[in-house]
């Protein structure tokens, strides 16, 4: 089985397998599970191949999508990744150009917004420590 991660030297390479319709997501041979585990959280279905101890790892987009959405779910997922710190391909025939912004319109969205604080009720605050007496 090819890989193109292991061929390009990528972290996660994206495309359309030859003599099909299904967009793969590639990534090298011994990737970490933190990759896998945020490729399957975008909504990419992981593979293994054998199943018992597996050599091979990749994820496809859901076949039930329709190719549209395919490519926007895939497309979607390469801000990610690249906030993320991975490097990543993806063909021309994947890339959705108006997906691909608004993704990043949404990650910048989500990265201005102020973290929410706790702060303690007024009036209850703490006790304050005790004065330290010397002998």
């Amino acid at each position: 089985m090819a890989n193109l991660a292991d061929e390009y030297g990528t972290d996660v390479e994206i495309y359309v397998k030859a003599l099909t319709t299904t967009i793969h997501a590639d990534t090298p041979t011994g990737a970490s599970d933190q990759l896998h585990d945020l490729l399957e959280h975008l909504g990419l279905e992981r593979h293994e191949y054998p199943a018992d101890t597996p050599i091979y790892i990749w994820h496809t987009v859901p076949e039930h999508l329709d190719a549209d959405e395919q490519k926007r779910l895939a497309t979607r997922a390469i801000p990610v990744l690249l906030l993320a710190g991975y490097e990543v391909n993806c063909t021309p025939e994947v890339f959705d150009e108006s997906a691909y912004r608004q993704a990043v319109q949404d990650l910048r969205t989500r990265a201005g917004r102020p973290a929410v604080r706790q702060q303690a009720p007024i009036g209850s605050a703490s006790p304050a420590a005790p004065a330290r007496r010397t002998p």
